[in-house]
């Protein structure tokens, strides 16, 4: 267990969104705070439509906050915009739930990961561009000639590990994983997650995991994160809250996961 710390600050966050037909308002994300500490990997649980999502996307600047701050290193993300933005955004970086989706069908694999790469460094000749996104593709465990093909040749948890290799390109010390392995076969999900872990472990990266899958969550994270109704109700060390949950909300999600119960 990692112990938490402020690399990454989430302060009263709030995401709120005008209702339909003069219904009210939305509120998507209510004043969430949490703290990830350098190289922790973080679950982020919770039903579909509670703000998970919203939240991660907050993180990214790419959905403005209502209120709060989002601090990556002391730096207010949420105040940063144009060049700037673009700059610290390489720091922090996502993979997307559906990587048929996020990835740019038009392009070949070297392209969408030179584009990362050189987003970081810049300026790489021919070789040593092709060498940088060879060494990419293995960190993901694919060959480097994968870099010649599209992405419609690949199967969905190769595509997936393209997409990760792409948020990694930049170099950044913070990924944010929204539901990465759910649009995924079961008997390829333990293999990403088995790469993210290792990435996290080699790298150092700090990781916000978002999932609806306890067992994954228990399985990959240092801590974990219960989300409701635009809220976190509760946060713990993983073992210790899949283990005796003190919320309502988060022992009603335990006693619908048979499969957890079970191989506690």
């Amino acid at each position: 267990m990692r112990a938490p710390g402020t690399f990454l600050v989430i302060e009263e966050a709030a995401v709120h969104f005008p209702g339909r037909a003069g219904a009210g308002t939305v509120r998507a994300v209510d004043g969430v705070s949490l703290a990830l500490g350098k190289g922790e990997i973080v679950g982020l649980v919770g039903e579909s439509g509670c703000g998970k999502s919203t939240l991660s996307r907050a993180i990214m600047q790419l959905q403005p906050l209502s209120s709060g701050r989002i601090l990556l290193e002391g730096q207010d993300l949420s105040q940063l915009k144009g060049a700037p933005l673009r700059a610290a955004r390489l720091n922090f970086q996502m993979v997307f739930q559906d990587p048929y989706a996020s990835l740019n069908p038009r392009l070949t694999i070297f392209s969408t990961l030179a584009e990362a790469i050189q987003a970081r460094v810049g300026g790489l000749d021919g070789a040593a561009c092709r060498e940088a996104v060879g060494q990419l593709l293995e960190r993901v465990g694919l060959d480097a000639g994968a870099a010649l093909k599209y992405p419609h040749e690949f199967s969905g948890g190769q595509r997936q590990r393209i997409a990760i290799a792409r948020a990694l390109g930049p170099q950044p010390r913070l990924l944010v994983a929204d539901e990465p392995v759910s649009a995924l076969d079961v008997s390829i999900q333990s293999q990403i997650i088995n790469l993210l872990q290792k990435l996290s472990r080699e790298l150092e990266l700090t990781m916000l995991f978002v999932s609806h899958d306890l067992s994954v969550v228990r399985y990959l994270a240092d801590r974990t994160a219960v989300m409701q109704g635009g809220k976190i109700v509760e946060v713990g060390e993983t073992e210790a809250l899949m283990a005796g949950p003190e919320h309502g909300y988060s022992q009603s999600l335990l006693a619908a996961a048979p499969a957890l119960r079970m191989r506690r």
